[in-house]
């Protein structure tokens, strides 16, 4: 990604945030891609939403598709890192599977702009690192879900996973289209859903659901 500058001037003067320039670029081009659309937002409108030079803004990135590349990346990469977490567990898979689908769902519902809704943007393709990153994730997914898939044929199995990956990722339609939405909530609902369409009976759930939620950070 971009180089990180030193000494760059701001070309207009913000509230103290905290954020590093390249930090406040990221927020500015957040909010404006999905208020205003990605297409409609120029470099310019980025650079001066977050207080900075246009031409500074290319020392941290290259240019619009730079900025969209690392905002998709960033919505996948930690819930990556808890799969890769979890695969070190040796906790029942159906709680590990419960406990991802909980986190990546409160990762996704969580933040001042919705970031997940860039996904359905038709540029999103173009962008190879975020669509490798989603593939590791989504084969996480089918990993933790073999052993409960097991019995099935191959076809019904990856359908399975499909169906598991797409609950998931449903939270980016529904914090779209509502806006009160409880996110501890929205991720045990998640959760939930996520292994009852992988397969999980309802006998089993409470079970599973009780040892995933070990599994999520803090507990």
């Amino acid at each position: 990604m971009g180089r990180r500058g030193v000494g760059r001037p701001r070309a207009v003067a913000r509230p103290a945030t905290g954020l590093s320039p390249r930090e406040e670029l990221l927020a500015a081009a957040a909010e404006l891609f999905t208020v205003n659309g990605y297409s409609a937002t120029t470099t310019r409108e980025v650079a001066e939403r977050a207080g900075i030079r246009q031409a500074t803004l290319y020392h941290y990135f290259r240019g619009k598709e730079e900025l969209l590349a690392e905002l998709l990346e960033s919505t996948v990469r930690p819930s990556l890192e808890a799969a890769r977490l979890l695969a070190a567990s040796d906790a029942p898979a159906g709680a590990r599977l419960w406990a991802l689908a909980h986190r990546d769902a409160t990762l996704l519902c969580t933040g001042e702009h919705n970031l997940g809704a860039l996904y359905l943007l038709p540029e999103a393709d173009r962008f190879l690192g975020f669509q490798e990153l989603r593939t590791a994730l989504k084969q996480a997914y089918a990993h933790l879900l073999a052993p409960i898939t097991a019995a099935l044929p191959q076809h019904e199995r990856d359908l399975r996973a499909d169906l598991v990956y797409s609950v998931v990722e449903s939270v980016i339609l529904i914090r779209r289209n509502t806006s009160a939405r409880a996110v501890e909530g929205m991720g045990e609902a998640v959760a939930d859903a996520a292994l009852r369409v992988g397969g999980v009976g309802e006998a089993d759930l409470a079970h599973l659901r009780e040892l995933g939620r070990a599994l999520l950070p803090g507990r």
